[in-house]
């Protein structure tokens, strides 16, 4: 059951972004000169509630999918804290982040790249518990049978390779994949942005589905308004590093201040996705 407003808007976020940026320093253009560097992120802060969804939208090169590799501590900052529950997540050592893990899990963009063709589905599922080492095959393999039927799959499809499914199939997998721990917070790269439209919904409503069956959090990078519209409860428009505007997509999309996400808002209303948002 997800928490009320009332009881989660007293409650500690369950994750925390403060003030976190991310240089990151190019070759030398002189010899003896300092090395320039890029500013990707420039004090980003944002909060994500239990049970709840952020997403964080803006065009490519804004910083986004920066902001999902530090939460997912696959890249260090240059400054600034991302807090799960309190921990920072950046200052653990190797054994307390692996095992801190099982809270936090990722779905990557393009099903077709993230999932290896060799594996099959009960491995390719199963890869996060095994990386935990704390449960033996014949569990792994049950917990993975488990979870596809979770995401809509059958468990004959345990022993089949990701070249026998299509994209939105996939893409559950992978999703399967992120589940099998029962994280409390999933970050979700451009999830459908690789599938067709019509596939789109589908995966987005199995993950609204999840999110009410299990508690989760999202937090959802995504260049496409609409998706964001369809699955979360705040929005932050990122633009060249910085958060320019955040708010419920119900009022931010209709009542958008800041130049740039009006931008954004008049080029997705003229694309067929766009139809979400003007029924919204």
């Amino acid at each position: 059951m997800n928490p009320s407003p009332a009881s989660a808007a007293s409650s500690p976020p369950l994750l925390q972004v403060t003030d976190l940026v991310r240089h990151y320093a190019l070759p030398r253009e002189k010899l003896f000169g300092p090395p320039p560097s890029v500013k990707a992120l420039n004090g980003v802060s944002f909060a994500v509630q239990a049970g709840k969804s952020m997403g964080i939208v803006g065009e490519s090169g804004s910083g986004k999918s920066t902001i999902a590799r530090l939460v997912m501590a696959l890249d260090t900052p240059t400054s600034g804290r991302v807090e799960l529950e309190g921990r920072n997540l950046h200052t653990l050592s190797k054994a307390d982040l692996r095992t801190a893990r099982r809270d936090f899990q990722m779905v990557f963009q393009d099903p077709y790249g993230s999932l290896d063709p060799r594996q099959t589905v009960a491995r390719i599922v199963a890869e996060p518990l095994e990386a935990l080492a704390e449960t033996r095959r014949a569990e792994q393999r049950e917990r993975a049978a488990e979870t596809l039927a979770a995401v809509g799959l059958r468990t004959t499809d345990l022993d089949k390779y990701p070249h026998e499914f299509s994209g939105g199939q996939r893409q559950r997998i992978a999703i399967a994949r992120a589940l099998i721990t029962r994280p409390k917070l999933i970050v979700a790269d451009e999830p459908v942005s690789a599938l067709d439209v019509s596939v789109q919904a589908q995966v987005l409503n199995l993950m609204q589905d999840l999110q009410q069956q299990f508690g989760i959090s999202y937090l959802l990078i995504s260049h496409d308004l609409a998706v964001v519209n369809h699955l979360c409860d705040d929005v932050c428009v990122v633009f060249k590093g910085q958060i320019v505007e955040q708010g419920p997509p119900t009022e931010l999309f209709h009542h958008a201040q800041h130049p740039y996400t009006r931008t954004l808002l008049s080029a997705v209303l003229h694309t067929p996705a766009g139809g979400a948002l003007r029924a919204a």
